[in-house]
């Protein structure tokens, strides 16, 4: 491990234990997960909040305004901190580590869902499911919006790739003919 990513871990175990003791931790990793995919999709979110130029409490109020009341007060928290100690650009890499250890600790493998809708509860159950019987592994289902998946989806879990997108059909009907 180098040291980047020893610090990630720390910060991401740090993370994890305050929201367990907080207990709220399923709810602070959802809200953490998603601000973290926000965050990676906006290139001017990741260039205000890692740029060191602007006071540390600038960036940290940012944050506040952004997140306000959609989040728990950890989350807030959390995110501030992490904003707040220069570790911005590291955010995504520190949640997702966060993510991996919650979910190790309930003994579930992390299923990223890219979708170009947002899935009811429903959905999210049978995909869930779906999931597990295809990977024969229980799963915390993560579902990202994705335009750009145009229709269907397509869900990572490890080194597994399901991809049932509407494009890669395309693609793959294109290339048979």
């Amino acid at each position: 491990m180098t040291i980047d990513d020893n610090r990630i871990e720390g910060y991401a175990r740090a993370l994890f234990e305050v929201a367990r003791a907080d207990g709220t931790l399923d709810e602070v990793e959802d809200e953490l997960f998603r601000f973290a995919r926000s965050y990676e999709s906006s290139e001017t979110l990741r260039t205000t909040l890692a740029d060191e130029g602007i006071p540390a409490g600038k960036r940290q109020a940012i944050v506040e305004d952004l997140l306000g009341d959609s989040a728990t007060p950890t989350t807030v928290q959390l995110i501030s901190m992490v904003v707040g100690s220069g570790r911005a650009s590291d955010l995504v890499a520190i949640v997702d580590a966060l993510v991996q250890r919650a979910s190790s600790a309930k003994n579930l493998e992390v299923a990223e869902v890219r979708s170009a809708v947002p899935l009811t509860d429903d959905q999210q159950a049978r995909l869930k499911a779906a999931v597990a019987n295809a990977t024969g592994k229980q799963v915390n289902l993560k579902v990202v919006v994705d335009p750009s998946v145009v229709g269907g989806l397509v869900a990572t879990v490890g080194d597994t790739v399901i991809d049932g997108t509407v494009r890669t059909k395309v693609e793959q009907l294109k290339a048979r003919l």
